[in-house]
């Protein structure tokens, strides 16, 4: 089907008619569409969506006011980029959804790299109530327009300038102050960090350089020789990390990890380069308790709390579309567990 002939007009004559009739459909179902008062079937919303795009429409008062009688939908926005470990971002999503239904809300699942634009756009078109975000990045080019949107949102993850923001994640400098913790109580004086991939710091984001400052911090408070940097996820590149990591550094006995997909990996590596943990490497990661409790041997570990974070974002985003006040930042305590990948130093490395 054609598209109808349409004078142009700057985004902000835009009518809703024109939408209308541009979509070739009634004016109320755009208004429906954009209100999410009542259901439309997916064509047509998608139809309608995409006129909103291309003729530049913006709601006027009117549609707001339409807009506020709730979409109950909310939006997450997942980014599936490299780096990033599906499982756990699936732990994330499913929480998210879980506790948005005992609000009666749905959740529109966003997994492409929204950026500004993309979020205005969502925003504008009063599909959804609010929005929750994640891989939030120390310098997010999205934080600015988050703090003047009237849709209200919650960052799974902290910017290095909240202000103005809702934030709420583990509290990741804590956490890498813990495994360093642990690790010196039981005797040891060198250890590294392998943190996640690279691409992940190059993006600069937020959790990845807070655990990394919270290790390396803590070391030097404690006197600890330490190394941290970013480990890759396949085999190859771990057991050459490992490698360069002995070599450089024999007597290195505590190895922190921060990077789920590589646990595997590193323990694999490990025994090839004459290591058994723990008698020659105490391991930590800081990671869900299932990839903890599967490894072998079990996996000291610092929490990643997907299933708590996800229900207080959810919980903070409808207190405030009840016009709750609620707090800027909420930081959840690192809960570390003892497994059996950790022990006092018994042989030096330099033996091997």
């Amino acid at each position: 089907m054609s598209e109808p002939n349409l004078v142009p007009k700057r985004p902000d004559m835009v009518t809703i008619a024109d939408v209308a009739r541009h979509a070739g459909v009634a004016v109320s179902t755009v208004s429906y569409v954009l209100s999410g008062k009542r259901a439309i079937s997916a064509t047509t919303r998608e139809r309608v969506l995409t006129s909103v795009r291309k003729l530049g429409y913006h709601p006027n008062a009117g549609a707001r006011a339409l807009a506020s009688r709730r979409a109950n939908v909310i939006a997450l926005v997942l980014p599936l980029r490299s780096g990033m470990h599906l499982p756990v971002l699936m732990q994330f999503a499913t929480s998210v959804v879980t506790t948005a239904r005992r609000f009666d809300h749905d959740v529109l699942l966003m997994t492409a790299d929204e950026g500004p634009a993309e979020l205005r756009r969502i925003a504008a078109s009063a599909m959804v109530d609010g929005l929750i975000l994640m891989d939030v990045e120390m310098h997010d080019p999205r934080v600015p327009l988050l703090r003047r949107l009237e849709r209200p949102s919650v960052l799974i993850g902290f910017p290095a300038d909240a202000t103005g923001l809702t934030c709420v994640d583990l509290d990741f400098y804590q956490a890498g102050q813990v495994c360093v913790e642990h690790l010196a109580r039981l005797g040891h004086r060198r250890v590294a960090l392998l943190g996640a991939p690279s691409v992940v710091y190059d993006r600069d984001t937020g959790y990845a350089h807070r655990t990394r400052a919270g290790f390396t911090e803590t070391a030097r408070r404690l006197g600890l020789t330490a190394t941290a940097q970013p480990c890759e996820e396949n085999v190859d590149s771990v057991r050459r990390e490992l490698a360069g990591l002995f070599d450089r550094q024999p007597d290195l006995s505590g190895l922190v990890v921060h990077n789920e997909a590589a646990v595997g990996q590193v323990l694999a590596a490990l025994p090839a380069l004459g290591r058994t943990v723990p008698r020659d490497v105490s391991v930590v990661a800081i990671c869900p308790d299932e990839v903890a409790e599967r490894a072998s041997p079990a996996l000291t570990s610092v929490l990643i709390p997907a299933e708590e974070v996800g229900q207080r974002a959810v919980t903070l985003l409808m207190e405030k579309l009840a016009g709750a006040e609620v707090p800027e930042g909420t930081l959840l305590d690192p809960r570390l567990t003892v497994r059996a990948s950790t022990s006092a130093p018994v042989l030096s490395p330099t033996a091997h």
